[in-house]
């Protein structure tokens, strides 16, 4: 259980990062699911008539592990989560294809 409660500092600390107010119609929002290990950095709002709907981070906690779903940023979110403590080991990149996993440092599930 500590592990999962660094993880999710970790986690709200990396969103937290990311986080930018540039437009005054568009709101950056961090959703954080504690029941279910659901972590999303998401923009919604209104730039003149469209609509903008954005999920740009989206981590998961399964297993153990935290699991990269979606990196819509030019940082490497594996990068920082190493950085921030969490072993490669415990990283997933589920953005990948199951089969391209094993080449990369992180784990594969």
């Amino acid at each position: 259980m500590e592990t999962l409660e660094k993880y999710r500092a970790i986690i709200r600390d990396l969103l937290q990062s990311h986080l930018r107010n540039d437009e005054p119609d568009i709101e950056c929002q961090i959703v954080f699911d504690t029941e279910n290990d659901h972590y999303q950095l998401v923009e919604v709002g209104w730039q003149g008539l469209n609509r903008i709907y954005a999920c740009y981070i989206h981590l998961d906690i399964k297993q153990g592990k935290i699991w990269i779903q979606q990196n819509m940023t030019e940082s490497d979110l594996g990068q920082e989560l190493v950085e921030r403590g969490v072993p490669a080991s415990d990283i997933v990149l589920g953005l990948h294809p199951p089969y391209k996993r094993p080449y990369t440092q992180y784990s594969v599930a």
